[in-house]
């Protein structure tokens, strides 16, 4: 059936395309063979109004013309229907090369490829190639996690979904039903910002947690989607890039540079041991976690407590 009304549009759609003067309704379903096998006049007619419904919403500029006889006519203007050139400089194409680049990893590297082999038919600077090199250093961004794609359409769709997550602190997964806003990267990592219906307020999931498949869900959002500033906002806070205040570690002498290199102030101990000063926001205490045995929570007790349960979670496996 899907395919039926699909051959059905586009023959529809190149039959207004394709003449220089208005058809008639007549004239249009003695020319389409599914028209033809309609039962009778209000069968036929229901199909066209909804076929003429559906290609307007697909973006066909449909015109109504009535002659002077008073017999309505369609048509579809080519003039109307055609998008303007499209015209790139080098600095755009070298992005979209670059784009298609990051995604080579994903299902999605041969629809980039492919649009970009489209964006060529249609003018691309010969002399400009959007798969070559552009610097010593390229972007690259795995998508390992099989949840990249489902979550990245439902974004799309606006689709809620439900999914198995585990906490670093938790030993099992717990169910969760979202609003998925938008997928982030951070520091490597995919994340997502949605609504928990849940817990009634904004989340951020770190894609590699989400364990089993994402199911999608029917029905509408029942909160609002915040505009793309506020999303990366909130990635970038629940990731532990925005500090609001400052934390003391031990750190041995020797390791650690990452948190050397963020570090307000270093002050020796002796011993092998340091003590930093270092920013303090949502997600440190995930970071500190991957250095082991080589730092010490000093303060506040919170990061200390949340640091400890981590490990005891790892811990327990």
């Amino acid at each position: 059936m899907a395919i039926a009304k699909a051959e059905r549009l586009m023959n529809l759609a190149l039959c207004l395309l394709g003449t220089r003067r208005p058809l008639s309704k007549r004239e249009l379903r003695e020319s389409i063979e599914a028209y033809l096998e309609a039962g009778s006049d209000d069968s036929f007619n229901r199909m066209f109004e909804r076929d003429k419904d559906d290609l307007r919403e697909l973006g066909l500029v449909i015109e109504t013309v009535e002659n002077l006889d008073g017999e309505v006519g369609y048509l579809a203007r080519r003039d109307s229907n055609r998008l303007p050139p499209i015209t790139l400089d080098a600095e755009e194409a070298a992005a979209l090369g670059l784009a298609a680049k990051v995604w080579q990893q994903a299902r999605l590297a041969g629809a980039a490829s492919g649009a970009l082999q489209k964006l060529r038919a249609a003018g691309l600077p010969e002399d400009v190639d959007p798969y070559g090199s552009h610097g010593a250093l390229e972007p690259h961004i795995p998508v390992h996690e099989a949840a990249f794609e489902p979550l990245m359409l439902a974004c799309r769709d606006r689709r809620p979904v439900v999914f198995d997550y585990r906490k670093a602190t938790a030993a099992r997964p717990e169910t969760r039903h979202v609003e998925p806003w938008a997928l982030e990267c951070w520091r490597g990592h995919w994340y997502l910002a949605g609504w928990d219906r849940d817990r009634g307020a904004e989340r951020v999931f770190r894609l590699s947690r989400i364990t089993g498949k994402v199911r999608a869900r029917a029905g509408r959002y029942t909160a609002e989607v915040p505009d793309v500033v506020t999303v990366r906002e909130t990635v970038a806070g629940w990731a532990g890039e925005i500090a609001d205040r400052s934390a003391l570690i031990r750190l041995r002498s020797g390791a650690g540079y990452p948190l050397r290199a963020k570090a307000v102030s270093v002050r020796e101990l002796g011993d092998g041991w340091d003590e930093l000063e270092i920013p303090y926001g949502h997600g440190l205490d995930a970071w500190l976690v991957e250095f082991g045995p080589d730092v010490v929570v000093v303060e506040p007790a919170e990061l200390r407590a949340d640091v400890l349960d981590r490990l005891r979670a790892v811990a327990k496996g």
